[in-house]
């Protein structure tokens, strides 16, 4: 904040030194305006107060154009300045996304284990085995390794030994074994 309000004045400064140098320029205009008027008239001023006001002029320039550098210099730190401040914002900002997001996929994930298990399972739940098979993996390395080389199987060859392939089309089921069970379908 402090260095925004610091390049708000630099910038004022900016262009009061622009207007400075314009007033500069109509100051030599109305001069030579004046000039010719009064020469019109027969009057012609001395050299000598031409020269002097030439040289007030030319020193004003080259104040003007100092200060000027000055500026430049100074607007050109605050804006790296406030660049850097507004890129520390933005990895702020990413971060804050990123963890929102991050909890956002962990509760998501906490309501599909409550939908499939339930609540906080006691110990002697029935279902904490199933809950325990589900998460297994999380846990262990072996286990993951062994239910990636489950998975795995199906991305071999259907002639590779450990494996077989994911069937082309529909699976269909087989018919019933019994009249007992076929009436049981129809239902």
């Amino acid at each position: 904040m402090a260095a925004d309000s610091v390049l708000s004045e630099v910038r004022k400064k900016q262009a009061d030194a622009k207007r400075m140098l314009d007033i500069l320029r109509s100051l030599e205009k109305l001069r030579k305006l004046r000039k010719e008027a009064a020469g019109r008239k027969g009057i012609f001023p001395e050299k000598e107060a031409d020269e002097v006001f030439e040289g007030h002029v030319e020193r004003l320039r080259k104040l003007i154009r100092k200060r000027t550098t000055v500026y430049d210099a100074e607007e050109k730190a605050l804006r790296v300045m406030l660049e850097g401040e507004q890129e520390e914002e933005r990895k702020k900002e990413q971060e804050k996304r990123q963890k929102k997001e991050r909890e956002k996929f962990l509760q998501k994930k906490w309501e599909v284990e409550t939908m499939l298990f339930g609540a906080e399972m006691h110990p002697d739940h029935p279902l904490q085995p199933f809950k325990q098979c589900y998460t297994q993996a999380e846990h262990s390395l072996h286990a993951l390794i062994q239910i990636r080389r489950e998975w795995d199987a199906y991305l071999v060859p259907a002639d590779h030994p450990d494996g077989s392939f994911i069937p082309q089309g529909w699976v269909l089921p087989e018919p019933p074994s019994d009249e007992t069970w076929a009436s049981a379908l129809e239902k």
